[in-house]
C-alpha cells in the first residue's frame, strides 16, 4: 500500500478539505484526488462522501483511522531510527585484525575511538591476514586490518592506512653485526627466521632476497614477536618491519635491497557498513 496515498487520507480526514490537504503536503488538489481515487481502488470501498463542497468521512473511512495513524507513527519512527544511526555512532563493531598491526599499529587508534565513541561494543578478532577475506565474504566481520595483498578479487576492496618498510635484523653479537655491508650471498650461509609460506609478507621477503630451496630456514612463523625474540637470542637472522626494531637488534645494509608492505583495511565493496564501522574506518583515514 502507497504510504504517500495514505499520508493524503489522514490529511483530508484531518483538515475536511482535499484543497486544505493538497496545500499542506505541496501537491496540487488534482494529485491528492488521485491518491484517494488510487486508494479507494484498492480497498474497492468509498472512504469520503463528497457532499456539494463538504466532504464526509465514510463508516469505512472511519474505520481505517486509527490503523492508518499507527502505521505512520511506525513510519516515523523508523525514520528517526535511520537518521540517529548516521548521526549517533553507537553498537556492536566486529572486526578482524593481524597480530602485528593489532600490537603496533590499533592500540593508539582504539584509545581515541573508545574515548570518542564510548557507545560502541568492540568485538576484536586476532587473525592471518589470508583468513580475513573469507570471514567477510561470510558476513561474520564487517572489515579487517591487515597486510594488503597486491592484487584482490571483487567483491573485496582494500584501503591503504599505513607503509611498512622492513629490514634485515640479527642479533648484536651474531658474526653478521660485525660486518659494514652485508651480501645476499652471506645472507644465505646463515640460518634463517622468516614469515611462513603463502602469506603476503612472505612474498615480498621472497622477491626481494631470492631465496631459494637452499636457504636454510631454522623457523617459520606468523607471529612476528616470536620471530624477533628467536633473533634477539642469536638463532639466526631474519626480516622485521622498523617498527619493531630497537637496540636489541643489528640491522644489516645490504646494497640495493627494498622491503616494504601496506597495512590496512579489507571490506566488501558492496556491504552498507555499520556506523561503528565507518567511524573507525573515518578515523584510520584521517
Amino acid at each position: 500500500m502507497d504510504i504517500q496515498n495514505i499520508a493524503a487520507f489522514l490529511m483530508i480526514a484531518e483538515t475536511g478539505s482535499f484543497s486544505r490537504a493538497a496545500e499542506k503536503l505541496h501537491i496540487s488538489q488534482p494529485a491528492i484526488s488521485k491518491r484517494i481515487a488510487s486508494l479507494e481502488l484498492s480497498l474497492d470501498c468509498r472512504l469520503f462522501d463528497r457532499l456539494g463542497k463538504n466532504i464526509q468521512l465514510t463508516q469505512a473511512g472511519e474505520a481505517l483511522i486509527p490503523g492508518y495513524q499507527r502505521i505512520q507513527a511506525e513510519i516515523r519512527e523508523a525514520q528517526h531510527i535511520i537518521s540517529t544511526l548516521r548521526t549517533e555512532v553507537n553498537g556492536h563493531l566486529k572486526f578482524g585484525t593481524s597480530h602485528h598491526i593489532g600490537l603496533h599499529r590499533l592500540p593508539p587508534v582504539l584509545r581515541q575511538y573508545t574515548k570518542q565513541y564510548p557507545k560502541v561494543e568492540l568485538d576484536i578478532q586476532f587473525m592471518d591476514s589470508e583468513q580475513a577475506g573469507a570471514l567477510i565474504l561470510k558476513g561474520d566481520i564487517e572489515l579487517a586490518l591487515i597486510t594488503l595483498p597486491n592484487h584482490i578479487d571483487q567483491p573485496l576492496s582494500t584501503i591503504h592506512v599505513w607503509s611498512d618498510p622492513m629490514e634485515c635484523v640479527v642479533a648484536n653479537d651474531h658474526v653478521l653485526a660485525k660486518q659494514k655491508n652485508v651480501t645476499i650471498k652471506q645472507l644465505a650461509r646463515h640460518g634463517v627466521l622468516i614469515q611462513s609460506h603463502s602469506t603476503h609478507t612472505r612474498d615480498i621477503i621472497d622477491q626481494a632476497l631470492k631465496l631459494d630451496t637452499n636457504t636454510k630456514v631454522i623457523m617459520e612463523s606468523n607471529y612476528l614477536e616470536t620471530i624477533k625474540a628467536m633473533i634477539q637470542n642469536g638463532l639466526g637472522w631474519g626480516v622485521l618491519p622498523e617498527s619493531m626494531i630497537d637496540n636489541s637488534l643489528h640491522q644489516l645494509k645490504i646494497k640495493n635491497i627494498f622491503m616494504e608492505r601496506h597495512l590496512g583495511v579489507l571490506l566488501h565493496a558492496s556491504r552498507t557498513l555499520s556506523s561503528p564501522a565507518r567511524a573507525l574506518l573515518d578515523m584510520l583515514k584521517n
